[in-house]
């Protein structure tokens, strides 16, 4: 497809992060401490630059991707002195606060998540129109774009995207999904200084069919398989001048106000390896 020319977006083909997710043994305990052994030793993401112009943000964040037979999981560690968030309906507006956003792409489909500092969250399944009947999207009973709380989504600020506008399913839920997040501080009370927080989502490839089904791509994957996946924070802050911050940060910048560019997402490359053994220190003599 014409659509997937470099030139069309624009962020810089070659610089997109490569990540590589291994194994867990054992299926991981979701409390959003992250402080189990496999997160530890877990490769972490580059720290999360700007997403306009790609550079250094005032605070660290980083990102992390595990995987075992039954769940793809992934890691939040967000330094934040004074953590504040109000919203707790879910699906309620998340991105008016801060949260981390977690994107992950199939070939014609693809899935937006934010969480809040008190585990709230908002999600999305976004499926591109010129593929919603060629793809078998239009057959699925739970895809329908007759349904309340479905919409043609034309993305925020790259409104020019070679794919055309996508079809938004607000009603749909990720089967399965668990989310946790640990605040590391005191949670909306900005008389003293906290650390920040991490947030664990664990997602079940079973729920990953509705983006997996148009390459038949293998679920749990399979050694060597890449997929694409973005991971976001945005705040309702910036730094002072003269620094440059849009208020987005990101693992892979976009350089443009718009995080629904699948082009730009890092690649993240499955290993059958386990955790423990491919972060083995080395001995030397």
């Amino acid at each position: 497809m014409n659509w997937s020319k470099a030139s069309s977006f624009p962020c810089p083909q070659r610089k997109k992060p490569r990540y590589t997710a291994y194994r867990v043994d054992e299926p991981l305990r979701i409390d959003g401490r992250l402080d189990e052994l496999y997160w530890r030793i877990a490769p972490k993401s580059r720290r999360f630059v700007d997403l306009l112009n790609g550079r250094r943000t005032i605070y660290d964040t980083y990102a992390s991707v595990l995987w075992d037979d039954q769940n793809l999981y992934v890691g939040f560690w967000v330094e934040e002195p004074f953590v504040v968030a109000t919203l707790t309906e879910r699906d309620s507006p998340i991105y008016n606060e801060n949260d981390v956003e977690l994107f992950i792409a199939g070939r014609d489909a693809y899935y937006e998540l934010e969480v809040n500092a008190l585990g709230t969250i908002y999600e999305v399944l976004f499926v591109w129109e010129e593929c919603y009947e060629a793809s078998g999207y239009s057959k699925l009973p739970e895809l329908r774009r007759d349904a309340p709380k479905v919409g043609v989504f034309n993305g925020v600020g790259f409104k020019n995207h070679p794919r055309g506008p996508r079809i938004g399913f607000w009603n749909w839920d990720y089967p399965g999904l668990r989310v946790a997040v640990f605040v590391d501080g005191t949670l909306n009370d900005n008389s003293d200084r906290d650390r920040g927080w991490t947030v664990e989502i664990a997602l079940p490839w079973e729920g990953m069919k509705v983006l997996a089904m148009p390459d038949g791509r293998s679920l749990p994957p399979k050694d060597g398989d890449v997929w694409r996946i973005n991971c976001f924070r945005f705040n309702q802050y910036k730094e002072a001048p003269p620094a440059e911050d849009s208020g987005g940060w990101a693992w892979a910048p976009h350089y443009v106000w718009d995080s629904h560019i699948p082009e730009c997402f890092p690649y993240v490359q499955f290993s059958t390896k386990s955790v423990t053994e491919a972060r083995k220190p080395v001995k030397t003599l």
